[in-house]
Order: C-alpha cells, then sequence, then structure tokens
C-alpha cells in the first residue's frame, strides 16, 4: 500500500486594525486568539482552517499591508467573546515578520495577485489565500 504524504498547508489572510490590535502586539504575545469575527462568510472560513495552516497578517485601515506571517495553532472553536450566537474562533501562533510589508497598493498592481480575495472581497477579516498568490507575497515580502 502506498504511503500517502500529509496534504500540504492551506493558506489564509487575517485583518486587523493596528490601533485595535496590532503585529508587535501580537509578536508580544507569540499566540492569540482570533475572536470577535462577526460576519458568516469569515465564519466559514474561520471554521476551514486547519492545524498547521500558514496565516499572512495585514494591517488594515492604517499601513494596508501584509506585515508577517502566523499559524493556525488549533482549530476552531466556539469564540468565548460571543454573547449571541453561534461564532467561532482559531488560536494563532507567530512565526516571523516579512523583511518587507506588502502592500495593498503593491498587490493591486502585481498581475499575479489580481484575483487576491482581499481585493475581490475587501470587507471580509479572513480570508482564503492560494497557494501560487502565497508563493508571490512570500517573494514581494523577502
Amino acid at each position: 500500500m502506498a504511503k500517502t504524504s500529509p496534504s500540504p498547508a492551506r493558506f489564509w489572510l487575517v485583518k486587523s486594525e493596528p490601533e485595535s490590535y496590532s503585529w508587535s502586539q501580537f509578536v508580544a504575545e507569540g499566540k492569540s486568539a482570533w475572536t470577535g469575527v462577526r460576519s458568516f462568510a469569515a465564519r466559514l472560513h474561520l471554521r476551514a482552517m486547519k492545524k498547521g495552516d500558514q496565516v499572512f497578517f495585514y494591517h488594515s485601515n492604517v499601513g494596508k499591508e501584509i506585515v508577517g506571517t502566523a499559524e493556525v495553532a488549533k482549530e476552531a472553536y466556539p469564540d468565548p467573546t460571543a454573547d449571541e450566537g453561534d461564532w467561532s474562533a482559531v488560536d494563532l501562533k507567530v512565526l516571523k515578520p516579512l523583511r518587507k510589508p506588502v502592500s495593498l497598493a503593491v498587490m493591486k498592481a502585481d498581475p499575479a495577485l489580481k484575483n487576491i480575495e482581499l481585493i475581490r472581497q475587501s470587507r471580509l477579516s479572513v480570508l482564503p489565500v492560494t497557494d501560487a498568490e502565497a508563493a508571490r507575497i512570500l517573494k514581494l515580502g523577502s
């Protein structure tokens, strides 16, 4: 019987306003429960995340750039900050900062990123990223 290798990690993007929760705060903590997401589409993305999936950390509103990478440390569980409703959270752990932040303007101008969900679904706070898009972002950020 052939041995199957594990499927490669998927990629995601999470957005945070740096005035509320910044990359530097995340780095100082090392790990964080990603709570407070109140969008049905984003909730579906949280629930699809698997332990070990890679996550891009994006500063929204101020900066508008991907500043670092993280990893899903714990898969979806009931969001402890939700007073009502069926909301989910995941735990993320810091991996590393990008050498060069990748701005929204750079992504919009890059043909390889023309279909990235960040541009197409700009209001969602949790988004999937394809393998090809992730590779391009990592290259731009190195």
